[in-house]
């Protein structure tokens, strides 16, 4: 039986957004190698415009990306911070901030059983967040990240 959303894994949380990835990324890249091949042909003032333009295009893309992504990586930090510190013990519950925004982003998928044990041992062993999901036996799916 293929995964539903609701049988989240770490081997299926990974979302691509079709038209950003499968069609915005590509065409920008395409224009730019275009971009360059035309300016490396003929060298000429409209050429390297035409580079320095597709060489913003490309990076607007990724910053209208990478900043949602941080937006939303606060938001995770503060909900797992809301969520964790009651089920943590005192001195475990102290140390959250010392937390990465990566390993926040990664303990959101433990089990509320299990969040305990993996908050000590991200502390004590700096576990990077593919460890940390790669340890979590009863997942938490996490359908809302774009």
């Amino acid at each position: 039986m293929p995964n539903t959303p609701s049988q989240q894994t770490y081997s299926n949380h990974t979302r691509l957004d079709p038209p950003y990835h499968f069609f915005l990324i590509p065409i920008a890249l395409l224009n730019l190698l275009r971009a360059v091949y035309a300016l490396v042909k003929m060298p000429a003032y409209g050429s390297a415009l035409d580079v320095i333009f597709a060489v913003a295009f490309v990076l607007a893309l990724f910053k209208l990306r990478t900043y949602p992504l941080r937006v939303q990586d606060r938001l995770i930090r503060l909900e797992e911070t809301l969520r964790l510190t009651p089920l943590l013990p005192a001195e475990l519950a102290a140390r959250l901030s010392s937390l990465t925004p990566g390993q926040f982003v990664a303990l959101r998928f433990a089990s509320d059983a299990e969040a305990p044990a993996l908050v000590r041992r991200a502390l004590e062993e700096n576990l990077a967040p593919a460890d940390i999901k790669k340890a979590i036996s009863n997942w938490r799916p996490d359908h809302f990240r774009v």
